[in-house]
């Protein structure tokens, strides 16, 4: 039985944009697609929008959302199975929640207005957090579909315990016939700076040098029909993944503790200029 691809949505347009990102991956992989809305979102927006439109709010923002996005979803394609579901709970709580049973999560980073923008972005971090499978923040100027290409492939941080992400990228790199580029930073410890005019450089080398052959164990058993490039690069992770996500498609990084973020993948979500999948050390298998 194959696990649904699950889409949070709350009638913005990042919402439905991230139903189209979602709609093009559940296809990419044959799975259904869950398009999921919390109902307590209407705490926030729900009476406002309910006055304008001269509705209830509780029939405007389950049926007419769920409407849209799943409508939204179909016709992009016709063959794609969508159900839909509304869940009386916090978006936090609904979505982490339902993730125990999805595949993925594909999330909007922002919603309809400032406040909105900032309640998403905090249901984006909850989520990514504490979801039990990967989660897709969909960040930058991409161009809203899974399978897209136009830019320079995939890219995957490579940190201390990359199993669970490196499948992960692997599987994604090798659906979307793109390259995949694995990098792992690297950086000298105090004062062994690479700019220090007291050092001949020899101990910046040995640290690159270091990097690399743990990039190459990490890669050990890379599948050959994916082609991996190798890059290591100097600097914090938190600096060298966001400026490694310029050129790519999508940028695929590990989370090992469950229920917070750590600093990389809480600067990596504000900065990437591309979707961000947060692969739990565990995840469910798709």
């Amino acid at each position: 039985m194959y696990l649904p691809l699950m889409v949070g949505v709350d009638g913005s347009g990042p919402s439905l944009r991230a139903v189209d990102w979602a709609a093009d991956e559940a296809l990419l992989h044959g799975l259904p697609l869950l398009v999921l809305f919390a109902s307590r979102w209407e705490r926030y927006e729900g009476d406002a929008l309910a006055r304008e439109l001269g509705k209830p709010s509780a029939r405007v923002l389950a049926d007419d959302i769920l409407r849209a996005a799943a409508g939204r979803a179909r016709r992009r394609h016709t063959d794609l199975v969508v159900t839909t579901e509304t869940v009386p709970d916090e978006a936090e709580h609904a979505l982490v929640s339902a993730g125990r049973n999805a595949s993925m999560i594909v999330l909007g980073s922002r919603g309809r207005s400032g406040f909105a923008d900032r309640l998403l972005g905090s249901v984006c971090r909850t989520v990514a957090a504490g979801s039990d499978c990967p989660v897709v923040v969909l960040r930058g100027d991409h161009d809203n579909r899974a399978d897209g290409g136009r830019r320079d492939g995939l890219v995957v941080g490579i940190g201390e315990a990359p199993a669970a992400v490196l499948r992960f990228a692997f599987t994604e790199a090798r659906a979307r016939h793109a390259p995949l580029t694995a990098v792992r930073a690297w950086r000298c410890p105090t004062p062994e700076t690479v700019d220090s005019p007291l050092l001949t450089g020899e101990p910046a080398r040995v640290y690159e040098q270091r990097a690399a052959e743990e990039l190459e164990a990490a890669l050990e058993d890379a599948p050959a029909d994916v082609t991996v490039r190798r890059h290591t690069a100097e600097g914090p992770a938190r600096s060298v993944l966001p400026g490694a996500s310029a050129e790519a498609d999508l940028l695929v990084i590990g989370r090992r503790t469950h229920a917070r973020l750590g600093r990389v993948a809480h600067t990596v979500l504000h900065r990437s200029s591309c979707p961000v999948v947060i692969v739990p050390e565990r995840p469910r298998e798709r």
